[in-house]
Order: C-alpha cells, then sequence, then structure tokens
C-alpha cells in the first residue's frame, strides 16, 4: 500500500471535521473544536507549518559517498529514526466513529514499535482512553510512552499505576493540556502543576519523564528544576492558546540555554523528512508528529502507519545525503541557510 494510497482511503473514513488534506497545514479545519482545529482565531497550527517551510537547506555533494544512518538513541533505547508518533486522544470526539481509542492505540502502538520508533498515546476524560493506551503498550512490551493530562494528583496517581503496569520504557505529561477547552470545568479536573508538584510525580514515575508543552527558557527551565528527562518543544497545535509563536521560532532559544541538560523534542507543523532535518539541524534530539499518523491509521491500519514511516524516513536519508550527512549527530545548524 503506497502512501497516495493511505490518504485516498483515509478520505472516506475520517470525520466530519478532519479533512484529510493533501497537506495538513491546519488551514481547512483551523479554528474547528471538536475536531483538530487550533483555539480562537486558529492560525497557530498555520503558523507552526508555514515557519519550517522558511527555513532553507544547504546542499553538499562534494565528498565521498554518504549512506545515511537514520538511528537513534534515547535513555537507552535505540530507534530506527529520530521520529514519533504523537499523542492523541478521544478518537471519536474529534475524528469520527471509525475507531475508539482501544483500537487507535491497538494499531498505532504495534506498528510503530513493529516499525523501529514508538508512539506517544493520549489521554482523556474518559478513564478508559488511557487505559487502552496502557494496555496497548503493554502488549508491545513497553515500547510506547503514555502521556498524562495534568489532571490532579489523585488521578495522577492513579495513572501512573497504569503507566507501571504496562512496563512502558518512558513516561510522559502534556503539562500545556489545561487550556484544551474540553477539558475546562470537567471531572476529573485538570489545570497547571506546580514545579514541586512535578517533581513528585517525576520521582515517583521511576522512569525517563518527558514533559510535553514547553515554549519558553523560562519553562524549560522549571522543567529542569522539576527533574524532567526531556521537554518537547510544542503549543499543542494551537489547541490551547491563540497566538502563540511556532514552536521553529523558539526551539534554537530554548536549545541554547539547555546546553546538553535534557533532550530536547519538538512537535508542530512537522510533515516530512525535510523538516526533520531542519528540526534536527536547529538541536532538537527528535521530532513528534501526530495528525499525519491519525491519517495513517484510519488510511491503511499498520500497513498505514509502515506506508507513513517509511516516507518519512526515505525523505529524511535522501536530505541527509544530500547535504553530506552521515548520521543524525553529523546534521549540524550549518547544513541551514538563514
Amino acid at each position: 500500500m503506497t502512501y497516495e494510497e493511505v490518504m485516498k482511503q483515509a478520505k472516506g473514513e475520517v470525520g466530519p471535521y478532519c479533512r484529510v488534506c493533501p497537506v495538513c497545514d491546519g488551514r481547512a479545519c483551523k479554528n474547528q473544536i471538536p475536531g483538530p482545529g487550533a483555539k480562537g482565531i486558529g492560525d497557530v497550527a498555520i503558523r507552526n507549518y508555514e515557519q519550517w517551510k522558511k527555513i532553507r537547506i544547504n546542499m553538499d555533494t562534494i565528498g565521498d559517498p554518504v549512506e545515511p544512518d537514520t538511528r537513534i538513541t534515547l535513555f537507552g533505547e535505540t530507534f530506527a529514526y529520530p521520529f514519533f508518533a504523537g499523542p492523541v486522544g478521544a478518537m471519536r470526539m474529534h475524528y469520527g466513529d471509525k475507531y475508539d481509542d482501544e483500537e487507535y492505540n491497538r494499531i498505532l502502538v504495534s506498528a510503530c514499535a513493529k516499525n523501529g520508533i514508538a508512539a506517544f498515546t493520549g489521554d482523556g476524560t474518559d478513564p478508559l482512553v488511557f487505559q487502552a493506551a496502557a494496555r496497548a503498550i503493554k502488549e508491545n512490551g513497553g515500547r510506547g510512552i503514555p502521556t498524562i493530562k495534568p489532571w490532579n494528583m489523585e488521578i495522577i496517581h492513579e495513572k501512573l499505576d497504569l503507566v507501571f503496569d504496562s512496563g512502558a520504557m518512558m513516561a510522559a505529561m502534556d503539562i500545556d493540556a489545561a487550556g484544551l477547552p474540553f477539558l475546562k470545568n470537567m471531572t476529573p479536573p485538570a489545570g497547571n502543576k506546580t514545579v514541586e508538584e512535578l517533581s513528585l510525580l517525576i520521582h515517583e514515575a521511576e522512569r525517563p519523564f518527558i514533559l510535553k508543552g514547553i515554549m519558553t527558557v523560562k519553562g524549560a527551565k522549571k522543567a529542569w528544576e522539576a527533574g524532567a528527562s526531556a521537554i518537547v518543544v510544542s503549543n499543542h497545535g494551537g489547541r490551547v492558546l491563540d497566538q502563540t509563536p511556532s514552536t521553529a521560532e523558539v526551539l534554537e532559544e530554548i536549545v541554547e540555554w539547555n546546553e546538553g541538560r535534557m533532550k530536547i523534542l519538538v512537535d508542530g507543523g512537522i510533515r516530512s523528512g525535510i523538516d526533520i532535518f531542519k528540526a534536527i539541524a536547529m538541536g532538537a534530539d527528535a521530532v513528534l508528529i501526530a495528525r499525519p499518523f491519525v491519517h495513517a491509521v484510519y488510511g491503511g491500519q499498520e500497513e498505514g502507519v509502515r506506508a507513513y514511516i517509511d516516507k518519512l524516513g526515505a525523505e529524511l536519508k535522501d536530505t541527509m545525503a544530500m547535504c553530506g550527512a552521515k548520521d543524525i549527530r553529523s546534521i549540524s545548524r550549518k547544513m541551514l541557510h538563514r
């Protein structure tokens, strides 16, 4: 099954809010919530996508032939590529009735594990969402990253029990999810977390812990103080706050402050292997991609996920070869044109 066939099939399976656009740039869904849209006027997702396209690449083909090695190691785990499937939850609310969260996670987590990467999984107001994610990760030998919403501490401890049972190699929290419109004033409650609360949670997790939703050096410092092993530079696709900068606009400032303290991942509008290359060149250790993996699952299940991973991997390898990068560590800022 080709990626083009996957996308064509997904058109008839996802709905009614997501249009499965040929380029997932946030324009068609804009401020559609429920659905994959952004908050307010809905231009943050669009800005995320556009900013990556403004960065250009320096070609260098004089030298020995390069057969790029795309593997990375993160907290002792080796992955075929420096990208992960991002967390998505409440599938029926946002993407139609074809899959519930259990079936979606079963397909995604398994397909990612089989193809050398891993999936971050979602969470939701229905406890079954996280339970299904944890179960899928357990079935795949812990090869997945369960992502907890910032509930109250009592609920978080219940989620941690599921993380332990799943044997997950890492755990995460999308700390910015406190701003999701459909989580406000609901039970269980979700909201901001103090450094002290996060520190306690990270200590209790007993595995590398990733804080997703960091957009400033100030936020990165707090994550470090709390003991995070990694952060994800993310504005949640504009779904939690309108009018933020794009992730590409803030990534390098955070990388420069970090100086290797934590691993840095980034998401937001990354749609190709070339975009992945740019993010790595700017200092990220890896990237997350969410919505296109939804299209892959709906368009071809595990085969669709494989087709998308193969597409991204081929694009990344081609870009590396044309820029003279033999492996991921060889990718540098000098390979970008500013």
